[in-house]
């Protein structure tokens, strides 16, 4: 998509620097709008608060599903009405995927290519410096994402996100260090990495790289960090290394949300994944053998073309073998430009919502199962709202991701507490101080 400057008009409400920002999607995107936050914050900005009307407003958009893109035109429609005079800064994969569309939406006055995400804004406030496009908080978060990495190469047969992303593309193990030691310096205990497919991450120069498994024990090492993760990777990317890494690091946690998408392996081969059914199971027994406490969360499609009654029951097999703490179930959507939008024995709409409900109900019994062999045990809780906040009841999550409801007197947040777990409720473990 070619950057366009569909109009350059100066700021609204003249020395009334507000500015609203919108992200839908991935963690990436979450990122991604966090800095620019960041940058505008240090440029004097500041958030407009309820009816404030905003000079500079940004919507970092989505494309994964049809239901996102159509959420990310809501969204762009919405400021536009709300904050008419204001410049509407547009980006991300629905506005890559659809840029006539949604450079004809009204109000909008810039469009930014994915390319130049990191240059937004200082493209379009081009007469203020801008600051580094890097985060130094993640708001109403106690867990920071950290995206090391940007692109994919894998090219799924249904995911439009190497088209609209681009190739696979590393940050410098430099720049993401010094990212987390900021972070850690003001205060969050919890580190996620996040990318597009972090398993493709090489932050290193020439014949020195940098692979994730290092990366991991560099940031492990960072004074003050409390705990660390990985965001979804593909089971084939654990390899002996990162394993080790994960279970003999001191801060890293005993979970990983491993990409299942199909537990049938006729599906996985028309999908374009690189691991079978039988590598995925053989990951997860892995992981589980050298820690006994690891727990898992997946995505799985429902109603890809051409998945029969058989290959269902072979997803639905897998969820009941390896029991996930939490699944994101997504029935299939089409995507223009990708290869299973024109394959043969699309699944009709009715059937792809009859199987996303029965997978989810086994989704839920097994959760539950997971959450109940931790009754009557002491855990850690990081615990989790806004800044400051306090109360007398508040949720968090152990280091192996479980949800926990927390009992207590004057409980704040970023707290990291222990607790007994008492109750296995369906919205998760009750434990008290």
């Amino acid at each position: 998509m070619p950057n366009a400057d569909i109009a350059s008009p100066t700021l609204g409400h003249q020395g009334s620097k507000k500015y609203k920002v919108v992200t839908l999607g991935c963690r990436t995107n979450q990122y991604e709008a966090q800095a620019y936050r960041d940058q505008l914050d240090a440029m004097g900005y500041k958030p407009a608060q309820g009816d404030e009307s905003a000079s500079i407003c940004i919507v970092n958009t989505c494309s994964v599903t049809e239901a996102a893109a159509r959420q990310s035109r809501h969204e762009i429609e919405k400021l536009g009405g709300s904050h008419p005079q204001a410049m509407l800064v547009v980006t991300g994969c629905a506005a890559e995927h659809y840029p006539e569309q949604f450079q004809a939406i009204p109000k909008v006055t810039h469009l930014i290519s994915n390319k130049e995400k990191e240059e937004l804004v200082a493209k379009v406030l081009p007469d203020e410096v801008a600051p580094e496009f890097a985060i130094r908080h993640f708001e109403a978060h106690t867990r920071a994402f950290v995206k090391v990495q940007d692109g994919c190469n894998s090219f799924c047969t249904y995911c439009i996100i190497p088209y609209v992303r681009g190739r696979s593309r590393s940050r410098t193990t430099e720049d993401i260090i010094k990212e987390v030691t900021g972070l850690i310096s003001t205060g969050f205990k919890e580190i996620v990495l996040t990318g597009i497919n972090i398993g493709d991450f090489n932050g290193g120069e020439g014949d020195n790289p940098v692979r994730l498994a290092e990366l991991v024990r560099l940031i492990d090492n960072i004074p003050g960090i409390e705990r660390l993760r990985l965001s979804s990777i593909d089971p084939d990317e654990v390899d002996d290394d990162l394993l080790d890494a994960i279970i003999n690091g001191r801060h890293t946690c005993p979970s990983m949300h491993i990409v299942l998408q199909s537990g049938s392996n006729v599906i996985l081969k028309r999908m374009n994944r690189k691991y079978t059914r039988q590598i995925f199971l053989d990951t997860v027994d892995r992981l589980l053998r050298a820690n006994s406490s690891f727990t898992f969360t997946t995505d799985v499609i429902v109603g890809f073309p051409g998945e029969s009654d058989e290959d269902f029951a072979d997803t639905l097999a897998v969820v009941q073998q390896v029991g996930f703490a939490k699944v994101h179930v997504f029935p299939f959507s089409v995507r223009e430009r990708t290869r299973a939008a024109l394959f043969p024995h699309q699944v009709s709409g009715e059937i792809i919502k009859k199987r996303k409900q029965q997978l989810l109900r086994a989704v839920e019994k097994e959760a539950l199962a997971l959450r109940q062999q931790y009754v009557g045990k002491r855990m850690q809780v990081l615990l989790e709202g806004g800044d400051g906040e306090q109360a007398a009841l508040m949720m968090g999550h152990t280091d192996n991701f479980l949800p926990v409801w927390v009992q207590g007197e004057g409980l704040s947040s970023n707290d990291i507490v222990e607790v007994i777990i008492r109750e296995n409720r369906p919205d998760g473990l009750f434990g008290q101080l």
